[in-house]
């Protein structure tokens, strides 16, 4: 190797190919490698924070290890974030002051001789003020004084923080004498996150000439103006860096695609998730556009993706699987390594399709199980905690499946008993439903909700992850907290029964009509059009947009999510479930072979999470249904009379539009559901 920093990365790849065992290290392949990094750039966020799903909880020999293993696969750069940033100033769980336990990551990447990055989100109100500036600076000297090593600073402009760029650059300029004071080589990297249209033009404008002290800019998420265009607008001369998220499955910069609402609501945003297929396309698509990248993480689960992208940073072609196999070799021993790799391509496969409806899941847990009976006790605790992260996320998979389709068979066994022309009276029928509705789950559910419980524990004390807010202290419920949603009801047994409470309640000579109404809920008649968007298996009039393959951040199609609620008594799943697009991105409807000769009522549902944006409703490109218009409830139902010239043609093609030039996540046009029927 041409210096020291090589030898460690030969070392790691050497330790990746070897089958280690109790007494035995073995090369079972002939070896003759001579290998350079494509990306000169390769690193992960570490972050030590309260919001975070696990590093809260760490002790700096914790962080040690991670950083071992980081550069066994081939990483060289690990970024801290600045103690002060949109968390609490600490968490319960912390073992040391973030101050301090920052400056120690610092030590111990010095001490490896890897880079150490640091990510300062500009916090202060309003830096046009002189005070702002005076305490911001003084922080950022005690922080970067106090550290040992500073490769990089990267400063965000928003995602935290919201800083114009024409206060932006300034302020970092004297931040960057203040950096090169203490640490004379360091690089500078800027992001034009959260900003809207007026500041991206402005953004663009002050870098055409770059600043000396700016040596790149780096792409993450929220950002409007996509990296093709950010790269187009800015000098050849400026390198651009990738900040890519891959800990997040939905509300986030590459959600899963078309992903089943029971895993979006109980898994949530940030569970579990080795996505091999997906990562390797999200890669590949950035390629070309970067000259390294520092991936956006909340803790370890994500750990598969992080190996996956630091091998990556050594060749893009590199095929997923086989990297996974180093993973499982290295981690878990060679007797396991095929057998986990074929597991974690099943995890992903997991959440392809319809929940109810996929085959890979019940196999998967089996594999996972007899992995776990087969090596009790065997792996070292580095390895342990992965193994039963796997083991975790098959259980869970699997034990909403067997939920959902025991839950969903009672509901429609109630609505058939609801249905039901026996002869029976009306309370009769509504008893039945209500039995049928509360009967309790099976035995062999309940026992895999306990493994899971048993699992998460084991989760906590091996490598701190936080599968409960209340239990194990995690910051809220979507930071990978989904023990914490395990019981929530998979069909609208809440709502449903608080109908019949109603129609109970109601006068004789109006209860079959309201029965009638409810049961239209979930069997309309046949001309009614009826959309829950949101639900991949019944949006079929939604425009889907660009292929993921083509557009992995999605900015130019529809996106399937869920609002951050429970179903009860006023939410239904399919209120919980809406689509959205992003920006300048219009959600779109297309409907054909509607009768000409007919007029048309429009039913929409506005709802999702607690977002307030004038949306424009508008008809085949030019008739407008909807002005700009704030929603004024969560959910809001709106119906429309739509004019005869509307469907004339048998077509019709809905579109939302959202106002222009926002900036932020861009999101916030959200539709749970839409139904088309003649008046």
């Amino acid at each position: 190797a041409e210096d020291e920093r090589g030898v460690l990365f030969g070392v790691g790849m050497l330790l990746r190919k070897m089958a280690m065992e109790a007494h035995s290290a073995r090369v079972e392949e002939p070896l003759d490698v001579s290998a350079a990094p494509e990306k000169p750039l390769r690193g992960h966020q570490i972050g030590y924070r309260a919001k975070n799903n696990s590093y809260d909880a760490w002790t700096l020999a914790q962080f040690e290890q991670q950083i071992r293993d980081l550069a066994i696969f081939g990483a060289n750069s690990v970024q801290v974030i600045a103690p002060n940033s949109d968390d609490d100033a600490s968490s319960p769980l912390f073992p040391a002051p973030a101050f301090e336990t920052v400056v120690g990551i610092s030590a111990l990447l010095d001490r490896y001789g890897l880079r150490c990055d640091l990510y300062y989100p500009e916090m202060e109100d309003d830096y046009s003020r002189a005070a702002d500036v005076s305490r911001e600076l003084a922080r950022f000297e005690a922080l970067v004084k106090a550290m040992p090593r500073i490769d990089a600073l990267w400063v965000p402009g928003g995602d935290p923080g919201h800083t114009a760029p024409a206060l932006l650059l300034p302020l970092v300029e004297k931040e960057s004498l203040i950096l090169h004071r203490y640490h004379p080589g360091a690089s500078i990297f800027l992001s034009a996150q959260g900003m809207d249209g007026a500041h991206f033009e402005e953004f663009y404008h002050l870098l055409a000439t770059p600043p000396r002290w700016l040596n790149g800019v780096f792409f993450g998420p929220q950002s409007r103006d996509s990296f093709e265009q950010q790269r187009q607008h800015l000098p050849d001369a400026l390198p651009m860096v990738f900040y890519p998220d891959i800990g997040h499955t939905m509300h986030a910069q590459f959600p899963v695609a078309q992903w089943d609402p029971v895993f979006a609501l109980t898994e949530g945003r940030e569970p579990i998730d080795p996505r091999p297929g997906d990562e390797a396309r999200i890669y590949r698509h950035f390629d070309r556009l970067h000259i390294g990248f520092m991936t956006y993480s909340e803790g370890v689960n994500d750990d598969v993706n992080k190996m996956l992208w630091s091998e990556w940073g050594w060749s893009a072609k590199r095929p997923a699987e086989e990297i996974v196999a180093d993973y499982a070799r290295f981690f878990l021993g060679p007797r396991l390594a095929d057998r986990f790799r074929k597991g974690i391509e099943d995890l992903e496969e997991n959440w392809r399709g319809p929940l109810a409806e996929n085959r890979s899941i019940e196999p998967t847990l089996k594999e996972f199980e007899a992995m776990d009976a087969e090596q009790p006790g065997t792996l070292n605790p580095d390895g342990r905690w992965r193994f039963e992260m796997a083991l975790y996320r098959a259980s869970y998979d699997a034990f909403l499946q067997r939920r959902l389709r025991y839950e969903q068979e009672q509901q429609k066994k109630a609505l058939a008993a609801l249905h039901a022309d026996a002869g029976d009276s009306l309370d009769a029928k509504l008893s039945r439903a209500e039995a049928l509705l509360g009967a309790p789950l099976p035995n062999e559910v309940r026992a895999l909700q306990n493994r899971l419980f048993q699992l998460g524990e084991a989760l906590f004390e091996d490598a701190g992850l936080q599968l409960s807010t209340t239990l194990y202290g995690a910051s809220n419920w979507e930071r990978g907290a989904n023990l914490d949603h395990v019981d929530i009801p998979l069909n609208d047994r809440l709502w449903i029964s608080a109908e019949l409470k109603k129609i109970r309640a109601a006068a004789a000579a109006e209860q079959p009509a309201a029965l009638q109404k409810l049961l239209a809920e979930y069997d309309p008649p046949g001309e009614v059009m009826v959309d829950d968007l949101g639900n991949p298996q019944r949006e079929t009039h939604l425009v889907r947009g660009e292929e993921y393959e083509r557009d992995p951040e999605m900015y130019h199609a529809a996106i399937d999510g869920v609002a951050d609620r429970l179903p009860n008594g006023i939410w239904k799943w399919s209120t919980l479930s809406y689509a959205e697009a992003l920006y300048e991105t219009p959600l779109a409807l297309h409907y054909e072979g509607l009768d000409t000769g007919r007029r048309y009522r429009l039913s929409v549902v506005y709802a999702g999470e607690d977002y307030a944006l004038p949306l424009r409703l508008v008809a085949n490109g030019r008739l407008t249904l909807q002005a700009p218009t704030t929603r004024i409830g969560n959910p809001q139902t709106v119906e429309y009379s739509l004019p005869a010239e509307a469907t004339q043609t048998g077509r019709l093609l809905l579109e939302w539009f959202r106002p222009e030039g926002l900036g932020g996540s861009g999101r916030g046009r959200q539709i749970a559901e839409v139904t088309l029927q003649p008046e």
